[in-house]
C-alpha cells in the first residue's frame, strides 16, 4: 500500500501546484529557468521513456497514468525540463508541475498518458558528474567478505558507460575475460544541491531523491587480477538504475526493506537500518573530500548474501539467461537479465 500511495502522489501534487499560471507561454517558462537555485523536487515520482527517435525523456507518474512530458509539452505549449538531469541541474520544478496539471485537465492531452506496461524504459541518468560507490557498508557483508569493519566509508567509482535502464539486458564479456559475475542491490542517493563540507545533521537536505541501483560486479576482475575494484565494476551496462526516481520528501532512506532475487529465488534481504554508514554520514564524509553537485549519484553499498560470500564449493556465478530483480521499499523493482 505504501508504494501505491507514493506513486499516486505526484499527480495530485502537480494539480495543486499547477492551479496558477498553467497557461504560461513556453518562452516565458524557458527564460525564467536558469541554473538550479537549489530547490528540490517534491511529491514527484518519475521514470524515463525511451522514445522512438532515441531520446530518453521524462515520464511523470500520475493517477491518470504516466505522462509523457515531451509529448504533453509540445501539445500544450509548455517548456519544462525534459530529462531528470536537466531538472536537477537547471531547475524547473514549477514548470514541470504546471505541464502535469494542465495535461490532467486537458481532454486533448489524453493521448500523452501512457500505460506503464507499454513503456520502453530509458536511462534515468546519462551523464552525471560523479558516480560514487561505497564498499563494505553492511556489517554482515563485511563478515562474509572476511574483512574488518571500516572506520570510514570505502569509496570507489563507476563511469557513465555503466549506466543502464530498467528492463535492460547486460551483455556479458567473453569467458576468457571474466566469468565470476555477482549481484549487488543498492540504494542510490541522488544529490540535488551542491554539497561541500556539510554536516551529518544537514546532509539529507542536499538529497533530491532516491532510486534502486545495481552494482553488478565481476569478482575475478575485481579481486583476482591485481585488485582491480574499478575494472570489476565498470564494464558496459554494469550499473542499471530504476525503474523510478522518487523525490526525497517521500522516502526515509534509513528504514527501507531491500531484496534481491535471482530467477525468483531470494538472495539478499535486509533493512537499510543496518547500514554501517547511513546516507547522511556518507554525504558528510564525501563532501569533505570533494563537492557533490546536483545530479551526482551515490551507490550506498550492498548487504550480505552475495555469491562472493558463499563457501567456494557453493559459489555458482551468474550466467547468461539469468534474471535479476532488485526491490527497495517505496522505490519499486529494478529488473534486468543477462546475455
Amino acid at each position: 500500500m505504501q508504494s501505491r500511495r507514493i506513486l499516486m502522489k505526484a499527480g495530485l501534487a502537480a494539480v495543486a501546484l499547477g492551479t496558477t499560471n498553467v497557461t504560461g507561454h513556453a518562452a516565458q517558462e524557458s527564460k525564467s529557468r536558469g541554473k538550479s537555485s537549489g530547490e528540490l523536487p517534491r511529491q514527484l515520482t518519475v521514470l524515463s521513456i525511451h522514445q522512438k527517435d532515441g531520446r530518453e525523456t521524462l515520464g511523470v507518474k500520475t493517477q491518470a497514468g504516466v505522462l509523457d512530458v515531451a509529448a504533453a509539452s509540445k501539445l500544450l505549449g509548455f517548456s519544462p525540463p525534459l530529462t531528470l538531469e536537466e531538472l536537477l541541474t537547471n531547475g524547473g520544478n514549477a514548470e514541470l508541475a504546471a505541464v502535469v496539471a494542465a495535461a490532467l485537465k486537458s481532454s486533448k492531452a489524453k493521448s500523452t498518458f501512457w500505460d506503464e506496461s507499454t513503456i520502453k524504459f530509458g536511462r534515468l541518468f546519462t551523464n552525471p558528474g560523479k558516480i560514487v560507490c561505497v564498499g563494505l557498508n553492511y556489517r554482515e557483508h563485511v563478515e562474509e567478505a572476511g574483512q574488518k569493519p571500516p572506520a570510514e566509508p570505502i569509496l570507489f567509482n563507476k563511469y557513465n558507460n555503466t549506466l543502464a535502464p530498467h528492463n535492460t539486458t547486460i551483455k556479458l564479456p567473453p569467458r576468457d575475460l571474466s566469468y565470476k559475475f555477482d549481484y549487488e542491490t543498492e540504494l542510490v542517493v541522488v544529490i540535488g544541491r551542491r554539497a561541500s563540507n556539510v554536516s551529518v545533521d544537514e546532509a539529507l537536505s542536499y538529497v533530491a531523491g532516491y532510486a534502486v541501483g545495481h552494482d553488478f560486479s565481476s569478482r575475478d576482475l575485481q579481486l583476482e587480477k591485481g585488485g582491480q575494484w574499478m575494472v570489476g565494476k565498470t564494464l558496459d551496462g554494469f550499473a542499471p538504475i530504476g525503474p523510478y526516481f522518487v523525490s526525497a520528501d517521500q522516502i526515509d532512506p534509513n528504514n527501507l526493506n531491500l531484496e534481491t532475487r535471482v530467477n525468483g529465488e531470494v538472495r539478499q534481504s535486509v533493512n537499510t537500518a543496518k547500514f554501517i554508514f547511513n546516507p547522511q554520514k556518507i554525504i558528510a564524509y564525501t563532501s569533505r573530500l570533494f563537492a557533490l553537485e546536483p545530479g551526482d549519484l551515490i551507490f550506498t553499498g550492498t548487504p550480505s548474501g552475495v555469491i562472493l560470500g558463499y563457501p567456494k564449493e557453493k559459489q555458482v556465478w551468474l550466467k547468461a539467461g539469468d534474471k535479476i530483480e532488485s526491490t527497495i521499499q517505496g522505490l519499486g523493482t529494478l529488473s534486468f537479465d543477462l546475455a
